[in-house]
């Protein structure tokens, strides 16, 4: 009797039937993201905050708000591959669609200078050891600062044009000496004034761990003062931080029909 060839015999057909069924599985799987490129001395920083890689794999993030000087507290829902984002006060929903910052019910809903400047400016500053590992953000260590009789190992982060609203912001970041982890991060605002030379002081305090990340509890803003902080800006706190691997749904972040305008 003659025998069938190799590659016709029926169990070689089920082996190569089960690679390629296998290879095709592995082109179905969604690929990690590239890491960025971060120099050596920045990156002993984020490897300080936790399993840094996690935030640029997630798709979404969020988190609870809480505003101790006047005790109001928001829910904030962000998909971090668009920066799509939400806002969600008991006065007020802020939305951010890929394009337009809009609020709801109306602008008088919400008592600050500018809605835009305000629906992600915490989800910056929580975040901001991850989100300098964005695309035109350039960090680079310099010599020390000292703040309040402290020495602390400083890095500076600049911005490319085109990069966010205002390219122009300055951060300087103070690491714990301790920890490598960021605890003040001195920062100057150019959204309402370009020419704005003046410096503000955050305080990072209370970090927490959050599914292999470490974000603060506790945010504090100073008044900076030279080389020194003086009087308490605000102070707030956050809870609930959930980094999930799935964005939110699209239609969260579109504004209402009703009941809403778009705002700058």
């Amino acid at each position: 009797m003659s025998k069938l060839p190799a590659s016709n015999h029926p169990i070689m057909k089920l082996k190569n039937l089960f690679l390629i069924l296998l290879l095709g599985l592995s082109f179905c799987k969604n690929p990690e993201k590239k890491l960025p490129e971060v120099n050596s001395d920045f990156k002993k920083v984020l490897d300080a905050h936790g399993d840094w890689v996690k935030w640029i794999n997630s798709k979404g993030l969020s988190f609870t708000l809480f505003h101790e000087t006047n005790m109001t507290r928001e829910n904030q829902f962000f998909n971090l591959q668009s920066r799509k984002g939400l806002v969600d006060s008991e006065n007020f929903q802020i939305g951010f669609d890929g394009k337009n910052v809009w609020i709801s019910p109306n602008r008088e809903a919400f008592s600050g200078r500018s809605v835009r400047f305000y629906h992600n400016l915490y989800f910056y500053f929580f975040n901001i050891p991850y989100i300098l590992t964005d695309p035109g953000v350039k960090v680079e260590k310099i010599e020390n600062r000292t703040l309040n009789g402290q020495s602390y190992e400083t890095f500076r982060a600049s911005f490319d044009s085109g990069t966010g609203d205002s390219p122009d912001d300055q951060y300087f970041l103070l690491i714990n000496p301790d920890t490598n982890r960021l605890e003040w991060l001195i920062y100057r605002v150019t959204f309402f004034d370009p020419e704005n030379k003046s410096f503000n002081a955050l305080k990072y305090e209370d970090y927490r761990d959050a599914g292999g990340l470490v974000f603060p509890r506790i945010l504090t803003g100073y008044i900076l003062d030279g080389d020194s902080t003086s009087n308490i800006r605000y102070q707030v706190s956050f809870g609930d931080v959930v980094l999930q691997e799935e964005e939110f749904d699209e239609e969260m972040f579109q504004m209402p029909h009703e009941n809403a305008v778009i705002a700058d």
